[in-house]
């Protein structure tokens, strides 16, 4: 009798990014057939929502070492704003008990950004686990920068393809004018395209939130080139809204996507569990 192998089921959710895959429970362990799986619409679409989950932290942190180290140290006690705090778990939500946050990154809309852009290692993926989230808005939107970038005049592409970009981060900053960017901010420098490992598409790698300016380039000019790649960036063509629903796992890829939030009602509580992926040290 030949053994059944499950198949993963994956439905785009927008032409440039994202996609929608069932037929995996991560509360069982999973095959090498269907990691293999997980991983190649992974590397296709950048984005994956798994809905219907039931899963723990412990169950959360397996999934997330599908796709590399596992940030596992708890960090709901950490400042993440330093390049130097530990990797982990952390909750994004706006509840406060006794008065104090539960979590971080509370309230309001946050301009898109890739995760750990400030650090010299930035995280490979995000996984976020929705607990519970607000009847209206709060939406993440994913933008996908390998379309971006492929979509840009031949000649705007050369250009890119030369430059390196600044990028930093402040703890609890949502908007581009909120962000600090004096020399004393956690910071690091990375090239304005980067080229995916797996897929060896070219992605542009800047961000409305954390991307500073340009290096060696006059701050007029700087900000002017980056404000035009931001714009394209976040077009439409590009862009897919995921509205969560409790119960929805998703992962992407900060090499080649960046995130951002809508803004929702502050009497709506809003609930996610946060695990990160990392580069091998």
């Amino acid at each position: 009798m030949v053994a059944v192998v499950p198949k993963l089921e994956v439905e785009s959710a927008h032409p440039a990014v994202g996609a929608r895959a069932t037929g995996a429970d991560f509360r069982d362990p999973i095959s090498d057939d269907m990691a293999q799986q997980i991983r190649a619409a992974f590397t296709e679409h950048s984005v994956l929502c798994f809905p219907g989950q039931e899963i723990t932290n412990d169950n959360q942190a397996d999934f997330a070492a599908l796709f590399g180290k596992a940030d596992t140290a708890d960090r709901t006690k950490e400042d993440p704003d330093s390049k130097q705090s530990k990797r982990g778990v952390m909750y994004v939500s706006n509840i406060r008990e006794e008065g104090k946050q539960i979590g971080v990154l509370p309230d309001g809309e946050m301009h898109f950004h890739s995760d750990g852009a400030h650090r010299d290692k930035p995280y490979r993926a995000t996984t976020l686990f929705a607990i519970e989230v607000p009847n209206v808005g709060g939406e993440t939107k994913f933008a996908g920068l390998a379309a971006a970038y492929e979509a840009l005049p031949a000649a705007q592409r050369g250009l890119v393809d030369t430059l390196e970009a600044r990028h930093v981060f402040n703890y609890n900053k949502t908007t581009r004018e909120e962000m600090r960017r004096d020399e004393d901010v956690s910071h690091a420098i990375h090239p304005l395209v980067k080229v995916h490992p797996d897929s060896g598409r070219k992605s542009l790698y800047v961000s409305r939130l954390m991307t500073c300016n340009i290096v060696g380039m006059g701050d007029e000019q700087s900000e002017a080139l980056l404000l035009s790649l931001f714009d394209h960036c976040e077009s439409p063509e590009f862009v897919y809204a995921h509205n969560w629903t409790p119960g929805d796992l998703v992962i992407w890829d900060n090499r080649s996507v960046n995130h951002a939030r809508n803004d929702f009602p502050a009497d709506q509580r809003r609930l996610l569990r946060r695990y990160t992926v990392s580069e091998p040290d």
